[in-house]
């Protein structure tokens, strides 16, 4: 009997447009080492349990923020937490719901996706001018050091790096909205994530269709949503009738006129895979501190399980809440 987990069907539904900011660095070396391929993916599980590195990034919206938290004592990290209920409370009822929790998380990836993104730009604006050109781009990302170098896509080897140079192209075409053939830090951004881009949809849709739809009829059928790799990373293991019958529901509702098959313009779901990954973060944080099982948790619950949240451990707290409060009117 094969096996299969919740994390393998996460792996096999993310989008080509939340691939692109994993395989910044080493693309082809960074998937087969982890197999994360979306943002907010890597580091969501870690050898098969709940990363709680990730728990603590999607509370504070900042990888340096969780990283200093660690630093505190217990008493400061539940005052500075306390400062934040208060901040995702909306309705000032001292509960937190689902739904506050899940627009906080939200918000959260998009302060650490404008973090990644300025780290990113440092390391590949080689001269240091705040641009980023296509050249600077594949020199740092896929050791190409002219623009026109085909070596790399005549190896046979390289299929994948191939295709994710011509999608990386068409993505940065796509973010160089003045056509000067750079890109500035917000059009970086949209580079990077364009997940959360608006202006990006397009091509991400496309991109995610390209990449789902194996048989190539301009379509993605059942067996493609869920892919054909029979895996077990350790969470949540379920048998493949078990996993095939708790996801047709989630096929059923993409497949918005029920011709058995998602098209493209019904794609949007697959390629915005932060709000699933977020649904998941939210079950998980309900069922680590929502102990009288009421389905919302009291400030109360959510200090006596402060480690869960943020930890022990933001020397910079002043600059996060000031970050926190530009997203105030997103919500």
């Amino acid at each position: 009997m094969y096996l299969w987990s919740l994390g393998a069907f996460m792996l096999v539904c993310v989008s080509v447009a939340c691939a692109h900011t994993h395989h910044l660095h080493n693309a082809q070396k960074e998937r087969e080492a982890d197999g994360a391929r979306s943002p907010r993916d890597h580091g969501h599980y870690a050898d098969g349990e709940h990363n709680t590195e990730f728990d603590h990034e999607a509370i504070l919206g900042s990888a340096k923020d969780a990283e200093e938290y660690d630093q505190l004592p217990s008493s400061e990290a539940k005052r500075r937490l306390e400062i934040l209920l208060v901040k995702m409370d909306r309705n000032n009822d001292k509960q937190i719901d689902r739904k506050e929790l899940h627009s906080w998380i939200l918000r959260s990836f998009r302060m650490l996706s404008e973090e990644e993104s300025a780290e990113r730009m440092d390391e590949v604006d080689e001269d240091e001018d705040g641009y980023v050109t296509w050249s600077e781009y594949i020199s740092e990302t896929y050791g190409i050091t002219e623009p026109d170098d085909q070596q790399l896509l005549e190896k046979e080897d390289q299929v994948e790096e191939q295709r994710l140079l011509r999608e990386d192209r068409q993505l940065f075409n796509t973010a160089d909205k003045n056509i000067d053939g750079r890109l500035d830090d917000q059009e970086f951004l949209a580079f990077t994530h364009p997940e959360e881009h608006p202006d990006m949809l397009p091509i991400v849709l496309q991109q995610t269709l390209d990449e789902k739809d194996i048989n190539k009829d301009g379509v993605i059928d059942f067996q493609e949503y869920i892919g054909d790799k029979e895996e077990s990373d350790g969470h949540e293991m379920i048998t493949k009738r078990e996993f095939v019958r708790k996801h047709k529901p989630k096929f059923e509702e993409l497949d918005i006129d029920k011709s058995g098959v998602v098209e493209r313009d019904e794609v949007g779901p697959l390629a915005d895979r932060n709000t699933d990954i977020a649904e998941d973060e939210v079950d998980h944080l309900f069922g680590a501190a929502d102990d009288d099982g009421d389905d919302s948790l009291s400030f109360l619950e959510i200090l006596d399980h402060h480690d869960v949240f943020v930890g022990s451990e933001a020397t910079d707290y002043g600059d996060h809440l000031h970050n926190l409060d530009r997203f105030e009117d997103e919500l």
